[in-house]
């Protein structure tokens, strides 16, 4: 049986780099980004400072988010202080490449009023889809500095996100297909600052069922 893998991510660490454009050094870490140019690690801080969409005619789904480069877990809890730039951010889990993954989108939209923010949502091959409930209120009420925990269970499928310690039915969902992937942070289509990041969780094992 494997063992609880944790990173911690403390502040002290912080750093900045790039290879061919494809990751930068954060927290000790090395995280897999669209282009790195769009990021800037500075002042305890991972910040996103180019927003994007996708390219016309492609599958409406994020593009610009940072994702650990760690092996795949099957369980995992993501904690970080997040502000936005513009109205949402986003946390991805369950990531197995570019075109299958869930992720979280963390708004100040409420879900019944805008129903592609402030939900859960699935990537599988073409345009994202919510798997979420549409009941709650908005998640981000201020563009300050917000701790944010999410908690993913892959034997279930289940997760959930707590913003400022609350739950919100917005920001739950089951999904069965993609049980196990790696993690990250980002924006749809805006931009924002990660901080105080805290990763813990179990790898998943060869031959975990969950898209093979």
């Amino acid at each position: 049986m494997r063992l609880p893998a944790l990173l911690v991510f403390a502040s002290a660490t912080l750093g900045f780099a790039a290879s061919a454009g494809e990751t930068i050094q954060a927290f000790g870490h090395t995280w897999t980004v669209q282009q790195a140019s769009d990021w800037v690690v500075e002042n305890g801080a991972m910040r996103l400072r180019v927003a994007g969409e996708p390219a016309p005619g492609q599958p409406r789904r994020p593009q610009k988010f940072a994702i650990l480069d760690s092996k795949p877990y099957k369980k995992v809890t993501v904690e970080a202080e997040m502000k936005h730039n513009g109205r949402s951010l986003i946390i991805v889990y369950a990531w197995q490449d570019k075109d299958h993954f869930n992720y979280a989108h963390i708004s100040t939209d409420d879900a019944v009023k805008q129903n592609v923010h402030n939900g859960i949502f699935h990537v599988f091959s073409g345009e994202r889809a919510r798997i979420s409930p549409l009941d709650g209120p908005a998640s981000f009420t201020e563009q300050e500095w917000t701790p944010v925990k999410f908690v993913f269970d892959g034997d279930t499928g289940r997760c959930y996100v707590e913003v400022n310690g609350k739950r919100n039915p917005s920001l739950e969902a089951v999904d069965m297909s993609l049980r196990w992937g790696r993690v990250g942070f980002g924006s749809f289509n805006e931009t924002g600052d990660f901080r105080n990041v805290k990763i813990t969780g179990v790898e998943r094992e060869q031959g975990t069922p969950g898209r093979q």
